[in-house]
C-alpha cells in the first residue's frame, strides 16, 4: 500500500503536533519500544552464547560484527525469478509476459503488483516463493504482469490516468476481457479499474488492498493524525517538493519500519545470531535486496492518493472521480476474490472486505479468505501461496476456461509451493 507514513526525523517541527498522538498511538509506541528491547536482548543473547559455546576469541567476535555490518548494509538490485519476455517498456512500467506462447482458450490473467517505494518482482520473489508460478500451475497460463517503473523527474507528474491508461493499454496488448490480480496498491487500481470498464474484467482478485482506507482503525489513520496537525496537505506536498517532485523511496521505507520498528529489529538480530548459517543468510539477502532497493513515486499520483483515498475515502464512500468519470463500485458484479491478512497493521480485513459490499457482485459469486499472516506474507509468504492463493486462483480458473477442472487446478497449485519451512521466517511487516 502506498503508506503516506515518514519518520518524524524527516519531518519539519512545524508540520508536526506534538500532542496530537492518540492514547492508542502512545500505546503502540511504548509496545514497540518494549519489543525492540526484548528482540535486541534475545538477539544478543542468542549470539554470545553461541560465541561462548565455539571459544570464540575477541577477534573472531570483531570479525563477525564487521560481516553483520556488511550484510546489513550491502544492498544488490532484486530480480524476477521466472523466464519471460517484456512485451512493451514505458517510461512509467514495463509489461512482463510469462505466457510463453501458450494459446490455450484460458482467459488471460493481468498482475498488478503493489506500489509502495519497493521494486514490482515481489509477486515473482523466489524459485519456491513466486505468486508468478503459483498462477501459471492453476492453469491461468496466459499471464502478464505489469511492472512499475521508479519515477524520474520525466515521470514525476504522473496521474492517476496514467495509470489507468497503462492497464488499458496492457489489455488491448493482451487481448480482453481479463482476469485481474491486484496486490495492495495494484489492488484498489484495478478495482478502479474494472468499475471504470466492468466489461474488460471476467474477475477481480485482491489481496492486503485497502478498498475502504478508514476501516479497523488502521495504524497508519493514527500516523495521519499525528501528523496532519493543521487537516491540510502540507506535510505531504513538504515531502515530495523535498524529492523535488517524487517521493522518494527511502522515505516510504522508512515509513513501514516506523510502524513496527520491532520488526527491522528482530530481523537484524536474527541475522547475527545465525552468521553461520549459509541457508538464512540467503534467505535474508534476498529479502532485504527486495525490502531496502527503494524506488520513486511520482509526486502527483501519491499526492491524489492521499487527498483522494487515505483523507479523503472516496473510493468506498462514492464521490471519487477520475477526469469526468465517477468510480462506480456498484458497477463490478464480475466474481471477486478478496485475500486479506489476519494480522495485517497495514491494511487490515475490514479494509479489503469492503468491496464485497460496495460491489454488485451476488454473494455467492464472493470468495473471502483471511491468512494468519501480515501484509507482505500475502504476496510471497509460504502459507498464503500454498494454503490461500491455490484455492483462490482455482476458482479464476473455473471462470476462465470452459470445463475447467477446480480441484485439479487448486492441486498443481498448491504443489509449487514446498510445504514445510526449515528456518525460521524473516521478520516483516
Amino acid at each position: 500500500m502506498t503508506s503516506p507514513v515518514i519518520t518524524q526525523a524527516m519531518c519539519p517541527p512545524a508540520l508536526l503536533r506534538p500532542t496530537g498522538y492518540s492514547p492508542e498511538m502512545r500505546r503502540r509506541y511504548v509496545d514497540s519500544a518494549l519489543g525492540s528491547w526484548v528482540a535486541m536482548a534475545d538477539g544478543m543473547s542468542s549470539y554470545w552464547a553461541g560465541a561462548i559455546a565455539r571459544g570464540a576469541t575477541p577477534y573472531q567476535v570483531s570479525r563477525d560484527m564487521q560481516r553483520w555490518w556488511r550484510l546489513m548494509t550491502d544492498r544488490r538490485p532484486p530480480t524476477w525469478a521466472t523466464p519471460h519476455e517484456i512485451a512493451w517498456s514505458t517510461p512509467l512500467a514495463r509489461l512482463r509476459d510469462f505466457s510463453a506462447g501458450a494459446d490455450d482458450g484460458v482467459v488471460p490473467t493481468l498482475v498488478l503488483p503493489p506500489q509502495a517505494g519497493h521494486d514490482s518482482c515481489i509477486v515473482d520473489y523466489s524459485e519456491d516463493q513466486s505468486q508468478v508460478q503459483v498462477i501459471k500451475a492453476a492453469g491461468l497460463s496466459r499471464l502478464y504482469s505489469l511492472d512499475w517503473v521508479g519515477a524520474t523527474q520525466q515521470t514525476k507528474d504522473a496521474s492517476i490516468t496514467d495509470y489507468l491508461e497503462l492497464i488499458e493499454r496492457a489489455i488491448d496488448h493482451i487481448g480482453g476481457p481479463v482476469n485481474l490480480i491486484g496486490d495492495c496498491q495494484g489492488g484498489w487500481l484495478a478495482t478502479i479499474y474494472a468499475a471504470l470498464r466492468p466489461d474488460q474484467v471476467n474477475t477481480n482478485t485482491i489481496a492486503g488492498a485497502p478498498i475502504d482506507f478508514h476501516a479497523d482503525n488502521p495504524v497508519i489513520g493514527d500516523w495521519l493524525d499525528a501528523i496532519d496537525a493543521e487537516g491540510d496537505m502540507a506535510f505531504y506536498e513538504w515531502a515530495v517538493a523535498r524529492g523535488n517532485g517524487v517521493l522518494k523511496g527511502e522515505f516510504m521505507l522508512n515509513g513501514f519500519v516506523m510502524i513496527k520498528p520491532e520488526q527491522e529489529v528482530e530481523k537484524q538480530m536474527q541475522l547475527l545470531s545465525r552468521l553461520s548459517d549459509p541457508q538464512q543468510l540467503e534467505r535474508y539477502r534476498v529479502f532485504e535486496d527486495w525490502f531496502k532497493h527503494t524506488q520513486d513515486i511520482p509526486g502527483a499520483f501519491y499526492l491524489w492518493i492521499v487527498r483522494h483515498l487515505f483523507r479523503g475515502n472516496e473510493l468506498v464512500g462514492g464521490t471519487l472521480a477520475v477526469g469526468d468519470e465517477k468510480v462506480d463500485l456498484s458497477r463490478i458484479s464480475c466474481p471477486l476474490n478478496l485475500l486479506a491478512g489476519g494480522v495485517d497493521h497495514i491494511t487490515p480485513p475490514g479494509q479489503v472486505f469492503a468491496l464485497a459490499e460496495a460491489a454488485s457482485t451476488p454473494k455467492a459469486k464472493v470468495t473471502r479468505r483471511t491468512t494468519s499472516g501480515g501484509h507482505l506474507g500475502l504476496f510471497m509468504g509460504r502459507e498464503a501461496l500454498r494454503e490461500h492463493w491455490p484455492p483462490l486462483l482455482a476458482g479464476v480458473y473455473e471462470h476462465s476456461k470452459p470445463k475447467a477442472s477446480r480441484a485439479r487446478a487448486e492441486g498443481r497449485a498448491r504443489a509449487k509451493t514446498p510445504a514445510k519451512r526449515t528456518k525460521p521466517a524473516i521478520p516483516a511487516p
